[in-house]
């Protein structure tokens, strides 16, 4: 989704509300299931939330317009890091939190959810280069 400042040639890009509910998701799976390594899914527990925090930060600056004030930030490059540090972490938090499992139900699905957040997260990174890279035409007239 994206919001369109009228007068303006800033394209706005909201995350997709998928990557939020699977963090959300895979951090209620593991945090009810009984662990089988403490350091694992702590970790796994501290990148989830971490993303999801973030992921709802970046919404309610769209939401309520914080970059027009907030001029100072690059609002797509700090936008783009987040969503390349975030997936990189998340990806290397589902890969261990996969390998720790042993056959625990919660668990495994945990690592599950956090694989497609992984995913969602890179498509959101692909959608959001994809959309603001496009170029803007302009209608001028000699």
């Amino acid at each position: 989704m994206t919001l369109l400042t009228p007068g303006t040639q800033v394209t706005v890009i909201v995350p997709l509300s998928g990557d939020k509910v699977t963090l959300l998701i895979a951090f209620i799976c593991v945090r009810s299931s009984p662990w089988t390594s403490y350091s694992a899914y702590s970790y796994f527990e501290v990148v989830t939330i971490c993303n999801l925090i973030m992921i709802l930060a970046f919404y309610l600056v769209h939401l309520f317009r914080l970059y027009r004030v907030l001029t100072c930030i690059s609002w797509p490059l700090s936008e783009l890091l987040h969503y390349l540090i975030g997936t990189l972490l998340l990806l290397i938090a589902s890969i261990v939190a996969a390998s720790k499992s042993y056959n625990q139900s919660g668990l495994v699905a945990g690592a599950i959810f956090g694989f497609i957040a992984s995913f969602l997260c890179l498509a959101s990174i692909w959608l959001s280069y994809k959309i603001s890279c496009v170029t803007q035409s302009t209608d001028v007239t000699a």
